[in-house]
């Protein structure tokens, strides 16, 4: 083992499991992550606009570099519904490392250069939460 910041673990929240396989798909597509699990159903309490919330969601578990962050972050806003998704990422260590060899092999070493604007369309009869 040994303990590196250059992996990350990824939590995002979704509202459906279709979409955290949607997503994962993506990710995993590009070579943005090695690996994405998806937990839940689980339960949300939060604060949304003045008032308490809760809700089903799913979290979708990213493993990846930490150099490719804002690609994953990119990815991820590209697909998800809600205006504030949590995209939340946690340095991953001590990793074993034949894990972190696996996850440097299978993952591309740095994002690609963007060549168009980021496009933040919602899809149409998507609920806009958070």
């Amino acid at each position: 083992m040994r303990n590196s910041t250059a992996a990350l673990q990824i939590v995002v929240a979704v509202p459906d499991s279709r979409l955290a396989g949607r997503i994962a798909s993506a990710l995993l597509a590009q070579r943005l992550c090695a690996c994405a699990q998806t937990l839940g159903p689980v339960t949300s309490r939060y604060r949304w606009q003045g008032k308490l919330a809760s809700g089903r969601e799913y979290l979708l578990v990213v493993k990846t570099r930490g150099s490719l962050f804002t690609a994953v972050e990119r990815a991820v806003r590209a697909l998800h519904p809600y205006r504030v998704p949590e995209i939340a990422a946690l340095p991953l260590g001590p990793v074993h490392e034949p894990y972190l060899a696996w996850l440097r092999e299978v993952t591309r070493a740095r994002p690609r250069a963007r060549t168009r604007p980021h496009s933040r369309v919602k899809p149409p009869g998507r609920r806009a939460r958070r």
